[in-house]
C-alpha cells in the first residue's frame, strides 16, 4: 500500500493502554524519542498491539506544529526536537522538513508562522503532535 502520508517513523510498541473506546499506545521511536498515540480500542485489538510489536507512527503534514523551544504546560503529548533540514514557502503556506532522530518529519505551517518564528534551514525546532494525530500500522 502506497501512502500520501510522508511522516512514517518506525518503532516499537512499548506500553498498551485500553480504555473503554480508546487506547493509548505508547512507541518507542527507533531514534530512541518516545511517543504517544491515541487510536481506538478497536484498532489496537485489530492489529494485535502489544509490547515488542513493530510498528510506523503516521502524521499528516497538516498535523505538525512547530515551535522554537520545547513547550511546558501544554496538552500535546508529542514533542520531537530536530533541525530543519529543508524549508519552501510559497505564497500561502510553508513545508517545512524537521530532521529528528532516526527519521525525518514534514510540517506544512502558514507562510506567516514560518516567518513568526524565525525558521531557516539548520534553525532547531521542536515538532509537536497530538497523540490523537497519530495513527499506527503495522507491516
Amino acid at each position: 500500500m502506497t501512502l500520501s502520508i510522508r511522516n512514517q517513523l518506525p518503532g516499537t510498541v512499548t506500553a498498551v493502554h485500553p480504555g473503554e473506546a480508546m487506547a493509548i499506545v505508547e512507541v518507542r521511536l527507533d531514534g530512541g524519542q518516545d511517543l504517544t498515540a491515541a487510536i481506538t480500542r478497536d484498532a489496537a485489538e485489530d492489529l494485535a498491539l502489544a509490547p515488542g510489536s513493530p510498528v510506523r507512527a503516521l502524521v499528516k503534514s497538516t498535523e505538525v506544529s512547530l515551535a522554537t523551544h520545547r513547550v511546558a504546560g501544554l496538552s500535546i503529548r508529542n514533542q520531537l526536537p530536530g533541525a530543519i533540514t529543508r524549508l519552501t514557502t510559497g505564497a500561502v503556506m510553508a513545508t517545512v522538513r524537521v530532521a529528528v532522530p532516526g527519521g525525518e518529519l514534514t510540517a506544512a505551517v502558514t507562510k506567516e508562522a514560518a516567518a513568526d518564528l524565525g525558521l531557516f534551514v539548520g534553525s532547531d525546532v521542536v515538532a509537536l503532535v497530538k497523540a490523537t494525530e497519530v495513527a499506527l500500522a503495522t507491516a
